[in-house]
């Protein structure tokens, strides 16, 4: 289900100037007098349904203030965007798509998103040499964090070990993610590291392994999600226990507001989970693309999202929440050979899991 959001800004040129944008991209609009004039008071910006709510309330306000722009935001999952960008290619829509780096690497390799120069986003200079992808075809914009979702008040003891999802007193109340969603790695790998009892950095190559110990997952299974808000509403209403490979950007932020829901990392490990931020090849945003992009990296808009997102911020001089996990500890795997296995994987997990 697309979610569309409109949220609407009226600025001048001015008050653009003083909006706070990093001295760098001031300076170059100055020295580009027809920049603001010139491009559409619009941008359309792709993203995850699950943002929606945090994107609209707390971040393109932002954005939108800075800019003096107006976001259409499009909301899906990665690969649902890609193919948008897939049948857009002649003429994109989007002009800044937030999708997941495997998806992001597809979109890389059919020449759907284009470099981000470090002159037009300045921001960059802040960030690690690990957030940033292909040379700039793409940056992470923010980490969260991915474990066990469950019903707090149904689980007064959060599950300690990914072994919970397979135990028999949790029948018919478990829910895990589609491989169309990136998340729904999460449960694939677990399940090879369960049946191997190698480490995640060896189990990740052992998939017969993985689908064998996930065939031993069907009878607990209530559903299959390819929609995590709506997966979030089960959790919510006590219908089912638990989520597998569930992240902190979807579910902690329905705790505070007041959900009986909450994450754990379990005692095997939790994963880090990929958030690319990329400019569109040919988009119609052109030059305000990266002055979005580069909105998205500052310190102002990086310290909302860990607050109100629930994610570890990329930029250094954000603010971080106490209680955080060390971003260090958490697994990131071989995401190459990841989108290189998910088509036949995604039609194994169909054949052998619906």
């Amino acid at each position: 289900m697309n979610i569309a959001s409109y949220s609407q800004a009226k600025h001048s040129r001015r008050s653009f100037l003083k909006s706070g944008l990093t001295a760098g991209a001031a300076i170059g609009l100055v020295g580009m007098p027809g920049l603001v004039r010139a491009q559409p008071k619009e941008i359309v910006v792709g993203g995850p349904a699950g943002a929606a709510k945090y994107f609209n309330a707390d971040i393109f306000p932002i954005i939108e203030k800075k800019l003096g722009v107006k976001i259409l935001y499009e909301g899906s999952n990665s690969l649902t965007n890609l193919q948008k960008l897939q049948a857009d290619k002649a003429a994109p829509k989007m002009s800044v798509v937030v999708m997941d780096d495997p998806v992001m690497l597809a979109a890389a390799d059919q020449g759907l998103i284009a470099k981000i120069a470090p002159a037009a986003v300045p921001t960059m200079g802040k960030l690690a040499a690990t957030t940033i992808h292909r040379d700039g075809l793409w940056v992470n914009y923010q980490q969260p964090w991915a474990g066990i979702a469950f019903n707090s008040s149904r689980m007064k003891t959060p599950p300690a070990s990914w072994t919970a999802l397979w135990d028999g007193a949790n029948k018919g109340r478990v829910i895990v993610p589609s491989l169309n969603n990136t998340e729904g790695y999460w449960t694939l790998l677990v399940a090879a590291h369960l049946e191997t009892g190698k480490p995640f950095k060896d189990a990740q190559y052992d998939i017969e392994a993985a689908f064998k110990k996930l065939k031993s997952l069907k009878p607990n299974l209530l559903n299959i999600y390819t929609n995590a808000p709506q997966a979030i509403n089960l959790l919510e209403q006590g219908e089912a226990a638990m989520i597998g490979g569930q992240f902190s950007a979807y579910t902690l932020i329905r705790k505070a507001d007041g959900s009986p829901v909450d994450l754990a990392i379990p005692q095997e490990g939790g994963f880090a989970m990929p958030s690319g931020l990329a400019k569109v090849s040919n988009g119609p945003g052109g030059d305000l693309a990266n002055a979005v992009i580069d909105a998205f990296l500052s310190p102002e808009v990086q310290s909302v999202l860990a607050a109100k997102a629930f994610v570890a911020p990329v930029n250094p001089d954000a603010t971080k929440p106490a209680g955080f996990p060390d971003a260090a500890k958490l697994f990131a795997p071989d995401w190459e050979h990841f989108a290189k296995g998910r088509p036949a994987w995604i039609e194994r997990w169909n054949r052998e899991l619906l």
